[in-house]
């Protein structure tokens, strides 16, 4: 995932440019937002989720920049044998002059159109809408120019993320049944890194072992707390729980453009922010997914109902525990609310630098009508991690183990994007 285009070229000509050019593209946060949202709205209806929304806002970032001329052309570090090489310069003469509007919009069309045919008429329809606007002009014909020449460049780059997949295979032995859904995830866990030098590059060593202290003490917690008849857990864990409940990224997108509409904030650096954001949650996706299905470890709705088979004295079986919302159907560890929620709370964190963090917020599908908000982006981190447990599909150390990885995975693409 590399950035195309020239900017200090881009620069030379934005000095040279007639008064007229200069104020003929005005540039507005409103359409990065406006079509953030429409990106997560159709990503979600999409077979990628997370990956559509990480390539449509990297070919958004790509524009914006090649336009604006805010950050060096060097292109973003990859792994080993990514990319498509000889890919063209964006930044085509005059593309100061262009509409950044336009080139978001046409950014984002191109990407989503193709990585979702199905969607067409809901995307196209998007786009016209977006144009019309904008007054059909030089500078928004420029502009389209820009757009569409970096999600090109963008998908091109991309073009091999994803290989033969291989499909899972249940573990079991010969003539026993066992739950005939296939497991989510398992896709995700065979897609190719941007940033990581292969899937497994943050896999954690193991959980702790089954007749330990340190299981039994986890154990016991999640089986107090997260028990859908618990009288442990707080009405505001309970919230916590409701509102983590959701597996669509909108929730992470609403904190990200919390972020982006803080004051004194350029459209540029909020382009960027959107894209490492994306780029990182997509990173760590194939992360958690990889170790998941590596070790392929029992969630606590299993392991609860099993007590007696662990060796361990201090893990009292229950028959007929049930957790608060049901287990999804992927493996345990580690945990993937988690390492989303620390990936993202580590790209916010060090893309403010020395400025202070505004205050982050966003909404949740599972639970609507409520608004949660955050002073520190480690607050989220330490609600998602609550709320997995008394949710009662995560054991503790798992949690701890998902924000270790979001944390190394964040620090990473914060630095390709040559963040402070």
């Amino acid at each position: 995932m590399t950035r195309t285009y020239a900017c200090r070229r881009a620069i030379a000509v934005l000095t040279c440019l007639s008064p007229f050019l200069l104020t003929a593209s005005p540039v507005r946060a409103d359409a990065l937002i406006d079509w953030a949202d429409m990106t997560t709205a159709i990503a979600i209806d999409g077979p990628n989720t997370i990956r559509t929304m990480a390539l449509t806002q990297n070919a958004v970032y790509e524009a914006v920049n090649a336009i604006t001329g805010r950050y060096p052309k060097d292109r973003l570090r990859l792994g080993p044998a990514h990319g498509a090489p000889g890919a063209p310069d964006t930044a085509a003469s005059g593309a100061s002059a262009a509409s950044v509007d336009a080139a978001i919009a046409a950014a984002s069309h191109d990407v989503l159109a193709h990585e979702d045919p199905n969607q067409a008429a809901r995307i196209n329809g998007a786009y016209q809408a977006a144009l019309g606007k904008l007054p059909d002009d030089a500078a928004r014909a420029a502009g389209i120019q820009v757009g569409q020449a970096a999600a090109a460049d963008f998908l091109a780059k991309h073009v091999n993320d994803i290989p033969t997949l291989q499909p899972y295979r249940p573990l079991t032995a010969p003539g026993v049944y066992v739950p005939t859904t296939p497991p989510y995830g398992v896709a995700y866990s065979q897609n190719r890194p941007w940033f990581m030098s292969s899937a497994s590059q943050f896999r954690p060593g193991p959980p702790p072992a089954l007749d330990s202290k340190r299981y039994a003490e986890d154990y016991n917690e999640t089986k107090l707390l997260g028990a859908v008849d618990s009288t442990a857990r707080t009405p505001e864990q309970t919230e916590m729980v409701r509102f983590w409940a959701t597996n669509l990224p909108d929730v992470h997108e609403g904190i990200v453009r919390s972020v982006a509409l803080a004051p004194g904030r350029d459209i540029t650096r909020n382009a960027r922010l959107f894209a490492a954001s994306f780029a990182a949650m997509n990173e760590a996706e194939i992360a958690v997914f990889e170790a998941k299905y590596h070790y392929q470890y029992w969630r606590p709705v299993t392991a609860t109902r099993n007590g007696d088979k662990d060796n361990n004295a201090a893990t009292e079986r229950d028959p007929g525990w049930t957790s608060v919302i049901p287990a999804p159907l992927q493996p345990e560890y580690p945990c993937g609310h988690c390492i989303l929620a620390s990936v993202l709370a580590t790209v916010i964190r060090i893309e403010s630098g020395h400025d202070p963090v505004p205050v982050i917020s966003s909404t949740s599908n599972t639970a609507p009508g409520s608004i949660h908000k955050w002073t520190h982006p480690q607050d989220l981190v330490n609600e998602v991690s609550t709320a997995r447990i008394c949710g009662g599909i995560h054991f503790r150390y798992s949690v701890e183990t998902g924000i270790n990885m979001g944390e190394q995975i964040g620090a990473l693409v914060a630095s390709a994007y040559h963040m402070p």
